[in-house]
């Protein structure tokens, strides 16, 4: 029988089937952040059962963590609280945790691929929405809730109901100025933010193989705000390029035998989807939102939809200040931020950068430059693109979620307006009354030199 990429992986994990009920899922790798597992632990302690597998699961800070002083002890108490709270808890569990101002210390969904500990045909989870990230490197990921982070530290499985089965095809070439960012956020515009609820999306054809490693994990980071439990993208070439040699990947014999495997890691030519979805990569142009979800945007010669008269739509459209039928063009920023486990990574600095050498930011824009690990931040630095940074007038601020969330020192006043390479635009998500334009890397760049919002193509 014919099967899906998603399928084989499930298939291969499922220790037993509840008769009318959920699957027994096995997972190979569990990332706790200090977020959502305190809970978890205490529910173990309380229990008196130890972690199953301790060599599975990785711990790491990244959510509380500020982007400033890391080496002092955090100002904040409940940010401070969380911390703590984790490092003391992998240390009585015996878990891996790669604290603050430990190198190997970012965001969870940078560091698993960066390090190697997320490879393909694995089960990942995290009890973080945007774990879908990791399904980028042909792998099964998604979020799940502290209950669920409880129930596999003590068992190393989990109890999950079957999701329906989608593959989105983007064929053809990406135009000037197209970005990975861009092509999830078209999609969203086009299928809406509950365009994939219940599915696992796989990502195919010619623009997805085209993009790098880095571009596939911005594309599935952002599956779960079109509803969908997680997506992917078969692993292929670019995928084992980007692995080999990594800190916690195979090596030698183990590397060959695991290529093999890997490469059997693809859809079968008649295997049949639940829905198929097709997009033609020649209609992106970069895109920017408007409104308070990430669904409600726009390429960025557009203008804001006028045929939407609902409720949610004009209350949407008053919180950022905005009318139907205006384009965004040259409308005044105040705040960039570039970062997050969306766009985080070293292609994302790198495309900064490219735009804005040789200029200068804008006086009165805000810039927070945010690296998703220390080895983001390392490269950075090796390759020379802080000095650019620096003589355009930009700094570089210390690993961490930083502005995605206003649950650290990062948020963006009341009534502000920031152009952001993170993941989610609601109302308050930046700071309370903060107002959010997500938008690429380039059309970041573009606007923290020129201070209003400006189409990149027109400074490429």
């Amino acid at each position: 029988m014919a099967n899906t990429l998603f399928d084989k992986i499930w298939d291969a994990h499922v220790v037993q089937k509840v008769e009318d009920g959920p699957t027994q899922l096995y997972i190979d790798r569990l990332y706790c952040h200090e977020v959502t597992s305190p809970q978890a632990f205490a529910g173990l302690r309380a229990r008196g059962v130890k972690v199953f597998r301790p060599d599975r699961v990785y711990c790491m800070p990244d959510h509380n963590t500020p982007t400033h002083d890391q080496d002092k002890p955090i100002e904040d108490p409940v940010s401070k609280a969380q911390v703590d709270a984790l490092a003391k808890n992998a240390k009585e569990f015996g878990l891996a945790h790669f604290g603050m101002m430990d190198k190997r210390n970012g965001i969870i969904h940078v560091v698993g691929p960066e390090r190697g500990l997320t490879l393909p045909g694995m089960t990942i989870v995290c009890g973080d929405s945007h774990t879908s990230t990791h399904g980028a490197m042909g792998a099964v990921a998604f979020g799940i809730g502290t209950s669920e982070v409880e129930m596999v530290l003590a068992s190393q499985c989990i109890l999950q109901s079957r999701p329906k089965t989608m593959r989105i095809t983007i064929d053809g070439e990406l135009g000037k100025g197209v970005t990975a960012k861009d092509m999830a956020l078209y999609m969203m515009s086009k299928m809406t933010t509950s365009g994939a609820t219940g599915y696992f999306v796989e990502y195919a054809g010619s623009a997805v193989r085209g993009l790098s490693m880095e571009g596939r994990l911005t594309l599935c980071n952002l599956s779960i705000e079109m509803g969908a439990r997680g997506g992917m993208v078969a692993p292929d070439e670019v995928t084992f390029e980007y692995i080999k040699g990594r800190e916690h990947a195979p090596k030698g014999a183990d590397w060959d035998k695991a290529v093999a495997y890997w490469k059997t890691l693809k859809s079968d030519d008649t295997a049949v989807f639940d829905k198929e979805v097709r997009f033609d990569a020649a209609d992106i142009q970069p895109m920017i939102t408007y409104g308070t979800n990430p669904g409600m945007g726009m390429g960025i010669t557009e203008y804001i939809p006028s045929d939407d008269q609902s409720v949610s739509f004009k209350k949407s459209l008053e919180y950022m200040d905005f009318h139907s039928g205006e384009s965004l063009l040259g409308k005044k920023i105040d705040y960039v931020f570039l970062g997050a486990c969306t766009n985080g990574r070293i292609e994302d600095f790198r495309a900064f950068t490219s735009l804005v050498k040789g200029r200068k930011k804008a006086d009165h824009v805000t810039a927070w430059l945010v690296p998703g690990s220390w080895m983001v931040d390392a490269q950075i630095r090796e390759e020379g693109l802080d000095k650019i940074l620096e003589e355009a007038g930009f700094a570089i601020r210390q690993p961490g979620c930083s502005a995605c969330l206003a649950m650290n020192d990062d948020k963006i006043p009341a009534g502000k307006y920031s152009v952001s390479t993170s993941n989610r635009n609601f109302e308050g998500r930046q700071g309370p009354g903060a107002r959010t334009l997500l938008a690429s890397p380039l059309v970041a760049a573009a606007a923290a030199v020129t201070g209003v919002i400006t189409d990149p193509r027109e400074l490429m």
